[in-house]
This record gives structure tokens, sequence and C-alpha cells, in this order.
């Protein structure tokens, strides 16, 4: 969110007993800092960079490894995902990460640009971009204008204010009579609209539904009682109730909606078959692990990534 103060990265035991306790499995959405058209290079924490997989390489297409970069697009406003580093303009995250790793199998480089979310896809389609790699969760809605390698997986987990906010103890049917804050955008805003329909045909109040520009702004929101329940995807929410100042923000309610994140790829340009293989080797030689672990999300790793896999 334009504006916000950014926070580091919490340490392991805190934030990985916190994953743990909602049973993280990982989403789709936004939180961070900084203008979301910033283009940098992304962030590498790696102990070492990936040497080219000759196998791998040879299955790019020749345009591609021409170019020689992907360029990735990416709404860095979604710790630990993908969010700005202190300096304000370092992409840093699991997704930059698995970037540079997956390019450097293929034999390329990789730049990571920020974009807001709802252009991504768009982008992609339309050539601006090569990739998306910004927690986005691979619907069939999605795959109509886009393809995608899946790589992760992920669910949505609820957040309240522990001061006035709302605590529900299932899931979406709870939210009837209430009001949301969600990212613009996001897997979260369509839910909860949907929410909304459904609780008014079913003769109960409405999901007031705030919509905010980034996660980090919609968890403001809730923190100042503009909205008493947010929505995030599993890690992200659990992320930022462990930054929340003071303990503001509380975890509530169970996950739901487990599904695939996927590389979001133009369509026709054959880039799935080698993400897909630089995607594999990782898996088979532990970087892929080792990066997940990295940012405290190992649990929502998968070991069978597809084209096109989603689950509705």
């Amino acid at each position: 969110m334009q504006g916000m103060q950014r926070r580091t990265i919490p340490t392991p035991a805190g934030f990985v007993a916190l994953v743990l306790a909602v049973a993280l499995v990982a989403g789709c959405g936004g939180s961070g800092k900084k203008s979301a058209s910033t283009t940098t290079e992304a962030a590498t924490t790696t102990s070492a960079t990936p040497t080219v997989d000759r196998k791998v390489a040879a299955l790019v297409p020749a345009a591609v490894k021409s170019k020689g970069t992907l360029t990735v697009a990416s709404f860095a406003h979604y710790a630990p995902n993908e969010f700005f580093a202190s300096d304000g303009k370092t992409i840093q995250g699991m997704d930059p990460d698995l970037a540079k790793s997956l390019a450097a199998l293929m034999g390329l480089k990789v730049k990571v640009v920020g974009a807001p979310f709802s252009t991504i896809i768009p982008g992609v389609s339309a050539g601006k971009y090569d990739l998306g790699m910004s927690s986005i969760t691979d619907t069939k809605q999605r795959q109509k204008s886009v393809d995608f390698v899946t790589y992760f997986k992920a669910g949505t987990s609820f957040y309240t204010n522990t001061t006035g906010g709302q605590v529900i103890n299932g899931a979406l049917a709870d939210l009837c009579g209430t009001s949301v804050a969600v990212a613009r955008g996001t897997t979260q805003q369509r839910d909860a609209t949907a929410q909304n329909a459904s609780c008014k045909a079913g003769g109960k109040p409405g999901v007031k539904v705030f919509v905010y520009p980034s996660l980090t702004a919609a968890s403001l929101g809730v923190s100042r009682g503009r909205g008493r329940i947010g929505m995030a995807d599993s890690p992200v929410a659990a992320y930022l109730v462990v930054k929340s100042a003071s303990g503001h923000l509380k975890l509530t309610g169970t996950p739901y909606n487990v599904a695939p994140y996927g590389i979001a790829i133009r369509k026709g340009n054959g880039m799935a078959r080698p993400i897909l293989a630089a995607l594999k080797a990782l898996m088979a030689d532990g970087s892929y692990d080792t990066i997940l672990t990295r940012w405290y999300v190992l649990s929502g790793g998968i070991t069978n990534p597809q084209i096109n896999g989603a689950t509705h």
C-alpha cells in the first residue's frame, strides 16, 4: 500500500509457530509498500543460483532465448510471497526467489516488474510480461486468458481486530451481516461479493465489502474498524497478524478453498513446458523446498506441478 511503513520479516520461530497454528496451506492476492509501478531486479536470498539444465534449456523457444531475460510481473504487496525490501525498491519473497531459480535452469535472467494485481493477467496475455508470479490462484476462468503452471497451494484465512473486531466460528457463511476488507482483484474480493449475494438470497443481512488497493491497506482498514473481518491467503494472513502493531490483529475462523497458485504464461508461446520442467528439476534437487522454507511457507508446497491444474 502506498505510503505504508514496511516492516521486516518476523523471526522464523514466531512466524512458523503462527503458520502452523493456522495449518498453513498458502493462496492468492496482496501486502506491502511502495508504488506498484516500480521495476526492479528480483531480490535473491538463495545461497546458490542453480546452473543451467541443458535438457530444460533446450525446451525454451528461440524467441525467448534470444531475448535472454524473462520479465516477471508481481504485485509486491503480499509478504512473505512478494514484497518490497527495506530499501523500498527491491522485490523479495518466495515468488522472486522461485522466478530467479527457474530462469537460471532455463539459461535465462529474470527481472521482476511491479504491477497492480488486476493488470497482471491482461499484461501477460498481451505479451507485456513474460510471466505473472504473484500468488495468483489458477482458476478455470483465468485459464481463458492465460496458461498456468501450478507450483503451490493456498487457502483463504480470516483475521480480525482484537479490539472491537468480530470473531467468526466457521467460514464464508458466517459473514452475513458483517463487513469485510479485501484487496482489489483478488479471489477474496470475488468470494466476499458472492457471499453478499448468497446471504441476501437466503433472507439474511448482506456482507458489506470494503475493497482496498492492497492487502496492507485492507489490514489497516481492519485495524481501524473499516471492515470487521479481513480476508487473505493463509500465509499472508498469518504474516499480517504477526507484524500488526501491538498485536491489534488475530486470526479467526477456519481456512477454506485450498487451491493451487499458478505461474501465468501467455497462451501458445511455448513457455509452459520448459517452466514445468524447470520446476520439477527444482523439486528433485531440493531447491524448491529450500526456497519455501526460507520464507516459512513449506507447508504450502506441492509435489505434482501441472499445466492448467485449476480445481475450480
